[in-house]
């Protein structure tokens, strides 16, 4: 995962179609067509091309494979890797929904997940939290603020209610 904290992954959002189709190859090649995983081949893809190009190459691959890429990943890969793996691939599908449902799994239940909490509140406030706040909304009973404000509790409760606004 060094790859990715190099930050090499390119913010233009043109898509390269023949590039998407050679890299959904590379992967299939490097997975499922043959025996055990040439995990430096996913790692390598998954961390130097866009959102927009990784979405074609996903497309690309659902149409040379019986699997999508998410459930080639899990047949191929395991532990953190599998992990981190499949977190990029639900980011480059739909960031929002990722979010929507890290946020949410942080709070159901007994408990709160107050690092996933604050860290995904924190990094989108800038940024994305308005729209995440929506959908939020639209795919679970209750706003973002009344969950929050019903699983936290003093000064924590009220510095997270501010930032959410």
């Amino acid at each position: 995962m060094v790859s990715l904290l190099q930050a090499n992954r390119p913010t233009d959002q043109c898509v390269d179609r023949a590039l998407a189709k050679s890299d959904a190859k590379a992967l299939y090649d490097a997975g499922e067509a043959r025996w055990g995983t040439d995990e430096s081949v996913f790692n390598s893809i998954m961390a130097s091309r866009s959102y927009e190009q990784l979405q074609a190459t996903f497309e690309e691959y659902s149409k040379i494979s019986k699997r999508n890429i998410l459930q080639a990943i899990d047949s191929e890969m395991s532990g953190d890797l599998c992990k981190g793996m499949k977190t990029i691939v639900r980011c480059v599908q739909d960031k929002q929904k990722y979010y929507v449902d890290r946020l949410y799994k942080s709070m159901k239940g007994l408990g709160t997940d107050d690092t996933t909490l604050v860290r995904i509140i924190i990094r989108t406030c800038e940024t994305e939290l308005e729209d995440l706040k929506k959908v939020f909304c639209k795919e679970h009973k209750g706003s973002l603020k009344d969950w929050v404000a019903g699983d936290t509790s003093g000064d924590y409760k009220a510095v997270l209610l501010a930032v959410i606004g």
